[in-house]
């Protein structure tokens, strides 16, 4: 495997000055963009088949062990403050369980029972999408609930840094992120996983923007769970309708926080007319928006 060897260009690399060991290591990440940059076809494809899968109901997964699961896991926890994800449409299987978020449990990835057990336990069906994430693409646990979850019909994708591999070839969706070798030789902490934590971003964010939680480039259905992410909703509801802070407040506070229900209130729309709008449209705040002003418009 690539991510294992070691590369001659780094093989002195403990006898070398601090400022050049650093240097290797961010040339490094900038090699980790460029690799996801070169599967951004592949990306796309695989977030249109994610948004039509789970576009009225089904569950976002995200299976991996090591390093690789644990940036999965951070990838999931942001969807729900960010853009209002439902937190129960989405799981995180993590091999090791929750000792192994905080502490290494490699000898969890060799648990391929374990795996299909889990995938079995969350009921995971073909309403259901499931991330399969592993530097080495051969990592047990993480093979065996892609597997299973394929073969319970569930919509299934594989980021890897080396094939051939189990999880890029039977995956539906393969993701190769060709970074070769590390510093370190076999430390896919390094470029395999900065370029594992970029494809995830591009994924889970392109997806979230394809399902309208993003509009005109803000974050439309961010959850006001502190001070800082109220004061960001009304900043928000200004930015996009040019209203003051009182009213874009006011606005918030009828309409339960939501920036696009008060969005569409401060368009003219009552209160019960902008949540069935919004319903009508899954969410797309420019389609519900054209909608009303279509209604509004004086009869000829």
């Amino acid at each position: 495997m690539s991510t294992e060897r070691s590369s001659p260009r780094y093989s002195s690399i403990d006898a070398w000055q601090a400022e050049d060991i650093a240097e290797s290591i961010i040339e490094g990440q900038f090699g980790a963009v460029a690799a996801v940059l070169a599967a951004r076809k592949e990306i796309a494809a695989a977030v249109v088949a994610m948004h039509a899968r789970l576009q009225r109901s089904g569950r976002l997964i995200y299976v991996g062990a090591g390093t690789s699961g644990r940036l999965a896991e951070q990838d999931g926890a942001e969807l729900a403050p960010t853009f209002g994800w439902p937190e129960e449409r989405l799981v995180v299987i993590l091999a090791g369980g929750d000792e192994a978020r905080v502490r290494s449990a490699e000898g969890a990835e060799d648990n391929a029972e374990e795996g299909a057990s889990l995938i079995n336990q969350h009921q995971v069906d073909a309403h259901d999408v499931l991330i399969a994430i592993a530097a080495s693409g051969t990592t047990r646990f993480t093979v065996a609930c892609l597997r299973e979850a394929k073969r319970r019909g569930a919509l299934t994708l594989g980021i890897a840094n080396n094939r051939p591999s189990p999880i890029l070839e039977e995956a539906d969706h393969p993701i190769f992120l060709d970074t070769g070798a590390e510093p370190i030789a076999g430390s896919t902490r390094l470029k395999a996983g900065t370029a594992q934590k970029v494809a995830l971003n591009t994924l889970s964010t392109s997806l979230m923007i394809l399902f309208g939680k993003v509009y005109r480039g803000l974050m439309v259905d961010v959850r006001a769970a502190n001070a800082k992410l109220v004061k960001r909703s009304e900043d928000i509801l200004i930015q996009l309708t040019g209203r003051s802070r009182e009213e874009a407040r006011d606005a918030l506070s009828r309409a339960n926080g939501s920036i696009k229900v008060a969005f569409l209130l401060l368009n003219g729309c009552d209160l019960e007319s902008a949540t069935q709008l919004l319903n009508d449209t899954h969410g797309q705040l420019e389609t519900a928006l054209r909608r009303l002003s279509a209604a509004q418009a004086p009869k000829a």
